[in-house]
């Protein structure tokens, strides 16, 4: 194949899932609870057909079977997620061996079929019984969260040296916390600033415990979802409005994580509303100090927002939205079947925005993808022709390219997912993978995706 975009060397091609999103066996191998679990058991009308986290992927029992898949159409690297109440069983306490003994098998079955593990601690399944004593509200959750990040690193930081402490750890507050669509579904701003402060002072003191066991090679960072938020037109109260939605959904995580410090602007507009978290002595210290060595970028489609055209409502909680209304803007290209924008460019401007503003930080792609209903629509000969998701993978990564050639450090591209799996309340509506996944038989099947991935692995490019 002839090659117009050729990649650096070593570059990370892969994939990356969760733990519940796709090992299954929800109440096996003395896995405790999470909130998912428990969510799924009460309200099981709130997920897509009823499909709950006991029926994922069953990664669990066919991991050898899924890694030689994934060698087969060209992976080097791996992202996957260690779940919290499988190797804590209730968050704190004994290790659970069978977790151990898993875990341990998936890392070695990766090497032994060169594919380097990327492993993530937090995707957001908290374990039921910490969620109970307030979850991410709660210093004591994030005392136990560095003692389960510390015994990852025992058990496995000898084999995987790329690790990250959290998962765009801005989705449980906006879904637990702020807009009703995760577990503990709670509406209110103040607890919702205390979840995400909190979460950053876990992620320092995950990247503190690591650092003292001085491993040779690894790395530790997290991983984001950044959203360019462009504002409709460059009429100041559109590029205020703009600003401030880049200051809640980006940079509230980014600056701290990369930077060591929050934005003043974030925090004047938080005091004003009487929404600053509870602070400890100390922090502000912890998390300069422990600041992220390699960055996950997740990106889907863009953010575009415009200046309010309503005062916000007095009587309503505090929102980020008081301060922009989304904006769809004429003419946008769209994925018909998921109703997201397509802005491949986005992935360009992350990309200078990290090179200009943090320091050129180590990243990389660590989710980008597209996901359609009903693929079985689009068979021929047997096979899924998913030639959008080529398209939408490739327009993606010419723009990914461009950005390493003007000194953007990415070091790799990882599509959500390797194959079909469980996606939250969508469960299975939206397939996103290289690979079908067939619920009644656990069939894995390429789609034409996974062809044309492994000719770009092996080329380098495309």
């Amino acid at each position: 194949m002839t090659v117009d975009y050729k990649f650096p060397k070593d570059f990370w091609w892969g994939s990356a899932t969760s733990a519940t999103q796709i090992e299954g066996a929800a109440n096996e191998g003395g896995k405790g609870k999470n909130i998912w679990d428990y969510w799924y058991e009460t309200e099981p009308n709130r997920f897509f057909e009823n499909v709950g986290p006991e029926t994922t992927s069953g990664f669990y029992h066919s991991y050898k079977e899924d890694i030689q898949l994934m060698k087969d159409i060209g992976h080097n690297t791996f992202r996957m997620s260690i779940s919290w109440s499988r190797l804590i069983p209730g968050g704190r306490g004994e290790v659970n061996p069978e977790a151990v003994e898993f875990y341990n098998n998936v890392i070695d079955e990766l090497l032994a079929q060169g594919i380097e593990p990327f492993v993530n601690l937090f995707h957001f399944d908290m374990p039921l019984e910490l969620q109970n004593e307030g979850g991410w509200e709660s210093r004591e959750v994030v005392e136990a969260y560095k003692t389960y990040a510390t015994e990852c690193f025992r058990l496995f930081g000898d084999r995987v040296t790329k690790w990250f402490t959290f998962n765009e750890p801005i989705v449980p507050v906006e879904g637990g916390y702020l807009y009703d669509f995760h577990y503990p579904n709670v509406v209110d701003a103040k607890r919702a600033t205390q979840v995400a402060y909190n979460t950053m002072i876990a992620h320092a003191k995950g990247v503190e415990a690591y650092r003292t066991f001085n491993f040779k090679d690894g790395k530790i960072g997290i991983i984001l979802n950044l959203t360019p938020s462009y504002p409709r037109s460059q009429n100041p109260a559109d590029l205020r409005a703009s600003r401030i939605t880049d200051l809640f959904f980006n940079r509230s995580f980014l600056d701290p994580s990369v930077l060591g410090e929050y934005p003043e602007e974030l925090i004047e507009i938080l005091r004003e509303h009487g929404q600053l978290p509870v602070t400890h002595d100390g922090d502000k210290e912890l998390l300069k100090a422990n600041t992220a060595e390699l960055l996950g970028v997740n990106y889907y489609q863009p953010r575009r927002v415009k200046a309010k055209e309503h005062l916000p409502n007095p009587y309503g909680p505090f929102m980020p939205d008081w301060f922009f209304d989304n904006y769809e803007m004429p003419g946008r290209k769209m994925n018909k079947y998921r109703g997201w924008e397509i802005y491949e460019k986005g992935i360009y401007d992350i990309m200078i925005n990290l090179k200009e503003n943090y320091g050129n930080i180590e990243s990389f792609i660590s989710e980008n993808g597209m996901g359609v209903q009903d693929e079985g629509r689009f068979i021929q000969d047997g096979e899924i022709q998913d030639d959008y998701r080529i398209e939408f993978i490739s327009e993606h990564l010419k723009w990914l390219h461009k950005a390493i050639e003007e000194g953007c450090n990415a070091k790799g591209y990882h599509l959500w997912a390797f194959m079909d799996n469980w996606s939250w309340m969508n469960a299975y509506k939206n397939r996103y993978g290289f690979f079908s996944v067939d619920l009644e038989t656990q069939k894995r099947t390429p789609k034409k995706s996974a062809h044309w991935i492994k000719a770009v692995s092996e080329s380098n490019g495309f």
